[in-house]
């Protein structure tokens, strides 16, 4: 069969996993609706402030409506958080002070959070992160098949544990990313064994992939990106987190300064598009999920072990397709950034990248630099060489990739 004909057929097979995503798309899309109509969304919430930001009508709006979105008494969402990495740092940082002790429940975190935490990085690095201001940090591995260890979870947490952090998606890990239930279930432990313990979810990748969020289940506390699921692909820069008023201040006060929190901050004119980035994100999200479906079933049809697969539930975005080698890793990538809108002419190599142990390849032609929830593809520079794609503002744009990168294979 040529590209065109596999892909045909794997869609006619995909019918009901692809009526799945958008029921869920469905519901998610009433839900923030609902929150623009109750919350009074109105044109003048897209005017901005000046200066120090006071008074501005716009940004607690957005904070509310996102507060519904996710269930939450409180959201923070500011353009000034840097990166997802940032939003979460601030989050930790905000929580924890010298002698407490935080806890990741599901091994190893990703590369740059290892940096936040200080397991990783230079001298200066790790003077900066929570390890080198006084925070404790002990991780639960996870068990021989890469699943939650729940019994070391109960065994583990106690009075001294005063945060837990649940990392959703896998990472650069061959894991399998954690469904909102999987969360409640550790929730449920965790405030089983210590009621007061904070239970904050890096929800990166996550956001309406399923009709509930962590903070639904039992999360005290939620953080993740704009320029990921809850940005639409439209949002520019920036961050959120979301969950119990004073956990989510405290947050506020590490991004600003104690005594100005979440009053302070010029939103620089982008109300608007975080607005609206959060309007289309259910659609956009499904888009991309219903794509990283056809990629699964593709894959496991030509030889390649994907993950998750074509028929499992899916809690992100994020794709694996382990390869075994590097050169097709790399020839993965290349494609992937030959049919990407911008740069691409660009031929992406693998690099050390700051904040990663080894040398990554990333393909990414995106209007926002960096941008995941647009389609793109990278992963580290060892084995089992796995590329890790996600996003894609519109199915479309994931079906031409994969049937150029299956003409690529049969030459």
């Amino acid at each position: 069969m040529n590209s065109i004909e596999i892909i045909e057929k794997a869609e006619e097979s995909l019918v009901e996993q692809f009526k799945t995503v958008e029921k869920i798309r469905d519901y998610n899309q009433e839900k923030v609706l609902q929150a623009f109509i109750d919350n009074r969304v109105a044109p003048e919430h897209f005017y901005t402030v000046s200066g120090y930001g006071h008074d501005d009508l716009g940004r607690e709006v957005l904070d509310n409506v996102f507060a519904q979105v996710f269930k939450t008494e409180k959201a923070l969402v500011r353009i000034h958080f840097a990166s997802g990495t940032h939003t979460l740092a601030c989050a930790l940082f905000g929580n924890l002070r010298c002698g407490d002790k935080l806890v990741s429940v599901v091994g190893t975190p990703y590369d740059t959070m290892q940096e936040v935490i200080g397991t990783m990085g230079d001298e200066e690095t790790r003077r900066a992160s929570l390890i080198g201001n006084g925070v404790l940090y002990e991780e639960i591995p996870l068990t021989k098949d890469m699943s939650v260890d729940y019994e070391g979870i109960e065994n583990k947490i106690d009075s001294s544990v005063n945060m837990v952090l649940i990392q959703r998606s896998k990472g650069y890990s061959t894991r399998k990313s954690l469904t909102v239930e999987e969360i409640g279930k550790i929730c449920n432990i965790v405030k089983s064994k210590n009621p007061q313990c904070i239970c904050f979810v890096d929800n990166c990748y996550g956001e309406f992939v399923e009709d509930r969020e962590p903070t639904e289940v039992g999360a005290d506390l939620i953080g993740g990106s704009l320029i990921k699921n809850p940005g639409g692909g439209i949002v520019e820069a920036g961050g959120y987190i979301a969950g119990k008023e004073i956990y989510v201040e405290r947050a506020a006060s590490r991004l600003t300064a104690p005594g100005i929190g979440s009053e302070g901050g010029a939103m620089f004119n982008q109300h608007r598009l975080i607005f609206q980035g959060l309007f289309m994100a259910p659609s956009v999200v499904s888009d991309a999920v219903k794509g990283a479906i056809l990629a699964s079933k593709i894959f496991d049809e030509i030889g390649y072990d994907s993950s998750p697969k074509y028929y499992e539930k899916r809690t992100d975005i994020i794709q694996n397709i382990t390869f075994g080698k590097p050169e097709p890793l790399e020839e993965f990538c290349r494609t992937i950034q030959s049919l990407s809108p911008i740069n691409g002419y660009v031929t992406p190599i693998p690099e050390h990248i700051p904040g990663y142990e080894d040398e990554v390849i990333m393909a990414g032609g995106t209007f926002i630099e960096g941008s995941t929830i647009e389609l793109s593809a990278d992963g580290p520079m060892r084995e089992p060489y796995v590329a890790y794609m996600q996003g894609g503002l519109n199915y479309s744009h994931v079906k031409i990739a994969l049937r150029k990168f299956l003409e690529k294979l049969q030459k």
